[in-house]
């Protein structure tokens, strides 16, 4: 789960440098479009997926537009604080009764869980989906990034966003891309999320946008399979303390973690130090 979120970040931050704190919550609105979707129009699980990605990515596309793209050659601390000023804004609003409410609402599962034991360890079907959803998006994001003409786009934008608008790269149009697809990938997150944890309110976000940005530092930020492994330790890290330590703990460990890797290796595990030129 915290990989479909941390992709996201990850590739925002490769392109334009920017930590989009509002991914969090666009990861929120995913997942009450799917409710909405499964709730109101009773909508096939195919649909449902199809709808919470394209309304995240649309959403993601706006927010681009409207407060990050203005900003593309401010100072990064200004991108940033208008980052957390969306996140809450999305927060808040969505909060109003004429939008989504403040309450809780219960996620209805669209079929069935499914247990399976095995040498004393459970597995769910979910869990199982949720895997094979991670991985797929793994699969697709590195050949979009390294097989596509968008791709090759995406990499000349990291690189140098200057010298690839010289080269005939929109840059404009594949920032806004980028924002799209990870968005995407968040509403996909968001659905899963609303079937494995039935139980969503327009602050539900927050700590997993938070613990997935973490993920995405601790595998190296800009790093595609640095997000998955960062995000794989962090949640294997938050379980097994649970287990053997105590779930008072569990939200603790993912940050004491990330110090400890960062002064370690300050660009991540998977990640490379960038030299900058004066």
């Amino acid at each position: 789960m915290y990989a479909l979120i941390a992709l996201g970040y990850t590739m925002v931050y490769g392109i334009v440098r920017l930590i989009n704190f509002a991914h969090g919550d666009v990861f929120m609105v995913g997942a009450f479009l799917a409710f909405y979707a499964v709730e109101k129009f009773h909508l096939p699980l195919p649909a449902v997926f199809a709808l919470a990605a394209g309304g995240a990515a649309f959403l993601a596309v706006v927010i681009d537009q409207v407060a990050y793209r203005p900003l593309r050659n401010a100072p990064k601390i200004a991108a940033l604080i208008t980052a957390i000023g969306v996140s809450l804004f999305l927060e808040y609003f969505t909060a109003l009764h004429q939008v989504f409410g403040p309450n809780y609402y219960a996620f209805p599962r669209p079929f069935r869980v499914v247990s399976l034991e095995i040498g004393g360890i459970t597995f769910t079907n979910i869990q199982g989906i949720i895997l094979l959803a991670t991985l797929v998006s793994l699969g697709a994001l590195q050949y979009v990034v390294f097989r596509t003409k968008v791709g090759r786009g995406m990499r000349a934008v990291s690189h140098d966003y200057v010298t690839a608008g010289l080269m005939g790269v929109n840059a404009n149009a594949v920032i806004s891309f980028t924002f799209a697809l990870g968005a995407a990938l968040a509403g996909v997150g968001g659905v899963l999320y609303g079937i494995a944890y039935p139980q969503i309110n327009t602050f539900m976000g927050v700590m997993p946008g938070l613990k997935a940005f973490t993920a995405a530092v601790l595998g190296g930020i800009g790093n595609i399979p640095g997000a998955v492994l960062g995000a794989l330790i962090m949640g294997q890290s938050e379980t097994m303390t649970t287990a053997y330590l105590s779930s008072t703990y569990r939200d603790g460990i993912a940050f004491v973690l990330l110090i400890a890797v960062l002064l370690w290796k300050p660009a991540g595990i998977l990640g490379k130090s960038r030299t900058e030129k004066v």
